[in-house]
């Protein structure tokens, strides 16, 4: 199957220069690219392998204009890599088209769930009692909604994601223990056992997120987890019982977010970041990959960190002194400047 590049521009926009009846293949990368296929780029610093490359039309920005027109045909938009990301939606509804108003024969659905019509649920799934899920969303197999969980409209499951398991939450159940060394005397707590909290809450999924395999979601304790709309959510993420994740925030892969966080709207988490529980994150923050989140951040910005692990004790002594490092670097280099040291 293919589309002409005419049809690509009817649909999605842009300025082409070359062949409106060119028919394209496939999608590729520009070294990959052959004569066949579309590409894209986005950075100038790729403007060789734009000059060398064999597909049939590259998608370009204004700064490329005239080097692609140069080359063969092209398309011109002002955002070349939101043009392909849009591409690659029309390339896959055209190609590889959802069954929309489906439910899969293995699929187990309780009778009191609400299924929009045009959703479709994949094999496998289970969708539990009062769960709704919206118009246009995909369940792809092996999904498992728990009770009373909201998925909203347009939205896209991967295989293998949980919402609405239980989260994690437990009640120390203690005794006090006298205890006499020596000359020193008191008491202290002894865990007898772990007393489980019913977890009364649901996850709400707002519209059009996209949630990757194997993701969990925790239902909350009391109040539900909610999961704003356009949010994109990478695979093999834990999401924790009562989290709130803002509007169009990305996580990726791995990242673990303890219970009650809440985190602003178009946020940018990387993997395998670790953020502690009952914290607040504001808007438009970046956290770079592994860093662990400890404390709340009220400001936009770009935010990293990642400390060894040691003895409690001595993880706080060495933190603190962390934080005078550059203070301290400041103090050297005027003392040596006064002592005349080089």
């Amino acid at each position: 199957m293919s589309i002409q590049l005419g049809q690509i521009v009817e649909k999605l926009g842009g300025k082409l220069h070359g062949d409106a009846a060119c028919e394209i293949k496939g999608l590729a990368s520009l070294l990959a690219a052959d004569q066949g296929h579309i590409s894209f780029v986005s950075n100038q610093k790729y403007e060789q392998q734009l000059i060398a490359t064999q597909a049939a039309c590259v998608i370009v920005g204004p700064k490329l204009e005239a080097q692609a027109k140069a080359r063969g045909a092209c398309i011109v938009t002002e955002q070349p890599y939101v043009y392909f990301a849009k591409l690659t939606q029309l390339w896959s509804q055209t190609h590889h088209a959802q069954k929309f108003g489906f439910v899969h024969s293995t699929a187990v659905v309780d009778a009191t769930a609400v299924i929009h019509p045009t959703a479709h649920i994949g094999a496998l799934c289970v969708v539990e009692a009062n769960a709704k899920v919206g118009a246009n969303t995909v369940l792809q197999s092996h999904v498992h909604v728990g009770h009373d969980c909201v998925i909203g409209d347009n939205c896209l499951l991967h295989p293998g994601v949980v919402i609405g398991a239980d989260g994690f939450g437990f009640a120390p159940d203690v005794e006090l223990i006298a205890i006499d060394v020596g000359k020193k005397s008191g008491q202290h707590t002894k865990i007898r056992e772990w007393i489980k909290i019913e977890q009364l809450g649901a996850v709400e999924i707002r519209n059009n997120v996209e949630i990757g395999a194997n993701t969990c979601i925790d239902r909350g304790a009391l109040d539900n987890t909610i999961i704003g709309e356009g949010v994109k959510l990478d695979n093999l993420i834990q999401i924790g019982h009562g989290t709130r994740i803002g509007q169009h925030t990305v996580v990726a892969a791995s990242t673990a977010i303890a219970g009650s966080t809440e985190i602003g709207a178009y946020c940018t988490i990387g993997g395998a970041v670790s953020i502690a529980g009952h914290l607040c994150i504001a808007d438009q923050v970046q956290i770079s990959g592994a860093s662990v989140v400890t404390h709340n951040i009220h400001k936009p910005g770009i935010y990293s960190g990642l400390y060894p692990l040691d003895e409690h004790k001595e993880w706080s002594k060495n933190a603190a002194a962390l934080k005078q490092l550059a203070t301290l670097r400041e103090r050297i280099r005027e003392l040596e400047k006064s002592l005349n040291i080089k």
